[in-house]
Formats: structure tokens, sequence, C-alpha cells
């Protein structure tokens, strides 16, 4: 079987079907944002456009460019996946210079992280993390044992994403650059690195982060606020007190759908970034714990197919890509219940975006794709 269309020259894979562990959890959590966003944006929906369904309608479209995304990517094979790395890596960084363009760069609420090509924005930081992914994995595939050594393993890597992240800390995109981190030392642990090169490399990077996050007077206010956010609970630590006035509304088994109120002007970023807490008060701490359940499936489910895999690029691509599911959606659900200060990374499947959901499903459809190996070589 071959795709139609200009990813024909790349052979599918048709001996398995799809692995339901994989696509039903996500479809799961997919409708139940689906909901979340309609019952978070009615409101702010019918203030500013008039037509209370108007982010759903969107989060629709998202939906669906994601399930193409999602549909391509699961068709390709082993040898498929292994040639679009380079491709993606090249085009996620022309992004990422192209945002710095004059009349294509977007500015919001001070910060430059967004790309318009005509009547859509893009988020380059969403592509860059799934692009180093498939780099990663191609890279380190090919290293064998001299991942081992410093100098031919972690240091060419590091070299590597020093001036990437240096640029999503430009935009600034604090959280996506954490994120870029963190998969980057997953994947060289995965793929064999010393754990003592990685701790001392992983040491600098933290100490480089923490410098980041003390050099900028917004992010030294957000630590000070999630340290103590009742201290200035009516300014930067206003959003996780209304945070935890949610989940503490929820109780066992929350309020009821479409019952919460905080939702209604009090929580923001309600639809995006904390669209947890809405979910803990209307669904309680059972439907908390049903969604963090649900990506426990796919995380067990990626490092299964991970551990399986006999070739070392496939079994890097599936660390990779589960890590970048489950370790956002971790960071995620702590910033939300106040584990951690405050980043700007969406939950994947529920939060409301386009980027974010495309890139989304886009990694699960990469995972599916290595879930139906054997693959054509």
């Amino acid at each position: 079987m071959y795709l139609k269309s200009w990813f024909g020259r790349f052979e599918a894979v048709s001996y398995r079907r799809p692995d339901p562990w994989l696509w039903l959890p996500a479809g799961i959590l997919s409708i139940l944002g689906l909901l979340m966003v309609l019952n978070t944006t009615y409101f702010p929906g019918l203030e500013k456009t008039g037509d209370g369904f108007h982010f759903f309608k969107l989060q629709l479209v998202h939906i669906g460019l994601g399930l193409f995304a999602l549909g391509v990517l699961s068709q390709l094979s082993l040898r498929g996946l292994r040639r679009i790395a380079m491709p993606l890596m090249g085009i996620s960084l022309l992004m990422l210079i192209a945002i710095w363009i004059p009349g294509l760069g977007v500015v919001r609420g001070g910060a430059r992280r967004w790309l318009r090509l005509g009547p859509v924005l893009i988020e380059p930081s969403e592509f860059v993390k799934i692009a180093m992914v498939f780099f990663l994995a191609e890279f380190l595939s090919r290293r064998g044992d001299r991942i081992r050594q410093f100098n031919s393993g972690p240091l060419p890597i590091f070299l590597l994403i020093l001036p990437i992240t240096a640029m999503m800390l430009k935009q600034p995109d604090f959280g996506a650059t954490v994120m870029i981190v963190l998969i980057t030392f997953a994947m060289l642990f995965a793929a064999g690195a010393r754990p003592w090169h990685l701790g001392a490399a992983g040491a600098v990077a933290l100490a480089a982060l923490a410098l980041q996050a003390v050099s900028k007077a917004y992010r030294m206010r957000r630590l000070v606020s999630f340290l103590d956010p009742w201290q200035s609970a009516r300014g930067a630590g206003f959003q996780l007190v209304q945070s935890y006035i949610a989940l503490g509304a929820g109780g066992e088994w929350g309020v009821g759908l479409g019952a919460g109120r905080q939702k209604m002007f009090y929580l923001p970023q309600a639809h995006n970034d904390f669209i947890f807490a809405v979910i803990g008060e209307e669904l309680g701490i059972a439907g908390a714990l049903a969604v963090i359940g649900l990506f426990g499936v796919i995380l067990f489910r990626g490092m299964r197919i991970a551990h399986d895999e006999p070739d070392p690029f496939a079994s890097l691509l599936a660390v990779g890509l589960t890590a970048l599911l489950s370790m956002q959606a971790l960071i995620n659900i702590a910033v939300v219940i106040g584990l951690i200060p405050t980043k700007g990374l969406p939950l994947p499947f529920l939060s409301y975006g386009g980027t974010a959901m495309i890139m989304a499903m886009a990694t699960l459809g990469a995972l599916l794709a290595l879930g139906r190996r054997p693959a054509v070589r």
C-alpha cells in the first residue's frame, strides 16, 4: 500500500491495526477537551465575537487538521519516518528565524512567538519540539557505542541545541525551552549516554535555566508568587489562587459538567494552560485522576513500543515522542496544582490551540506508525 500525494515516496505500514492503547486514550482526552473548550469559551466567545460557539468551531478545525496529520504520519514506514527527520528540523529552524522578520513575526503580550502566514497564526516552538525528537532519534541512533564518550555523544547534541534554546529564550518561550532540554536528556539517557555525563551537564543546564528564571522581573514575580501565592492573590499569584479555588470546589466528584464558576472570567487561561483546573472543579478528583490515568496509559504503551523495538532509530523515536506528550502533560498538571512555577505549556489533546493540537496529533500519529510495525525496510 502506498500513500497518495507528496508522501507517496514513503512506503506505508499496513501489517497491524492502529494500537487502541494509544488512540483510544488520546481520543477520549480530545473529546473531553472539546467539551471543556466549549464549556470555557462560550461566554468569552459571546463577548468578543457575538458567537458563543466561535472558539469551539475553531477547535473543531484544529482537531480536523490534527487528524489529517495523524493519518498521514501513522501510515509511514520506518524508512518514511527516518526520511522526514532532517526536513522537519530544517523547516522548524527556518520558522524560528522567520518570526524575527517584520511582517511575519507577531508580538503578543510582549513575546514574539507566532508566525503569520496569511490568515493563519503558527507557533514555531511546537514544530521545534517534535522536529527535535525526530532529529535526535536519527542522530543518536547512528552514534552506537560512541554515545558513551562525551566528546562524540552528548557534546555535539548540546552544541546543537544551545543556539536553538537561545532563540527560544529570546522570544521569550521559557516553557518550550525547558521541554526541549528535558526531552534531549531523556533521549540521551535512552541512547546509552553515561549518567554522570548527563548529571554534570544537567547541573549546568539547571543553573542556566535558574539564571534565566531570575533574570527577568516577570519570571521572578512568578517564582515568588509560586512560593506563596496568597501573599499576592490579587497580583502575580492570582491565577494560581483561582486554580486552587477551582480544584478545592470540585471535591471528590465535582460540581457537575458545565456548572463550574471559575471559568466565568475568574481563572485566566481557563481554556488553555489551566484547563485541568476546570476539569478538577467540574469532574472532581475522580475526573482529574481519570485524565492522569489516560496519559499514564499512553506513557506505558509508548515506552513498551520503545522497549520492544529492535531498531535503534525506532526505539529512540518512541522514547522521544512518548516523553513529548507525557512530560508536557506532567508539567502542565504540576503547574495547575502548584508544584512548580507557572509555565506557558498547553495540556496535550485538551487545551485550546491550533499548532499545539495539530502537533499533539502528529506526535500520536508517529507513535501509531511505530506501533504498526514491522515496517518496510
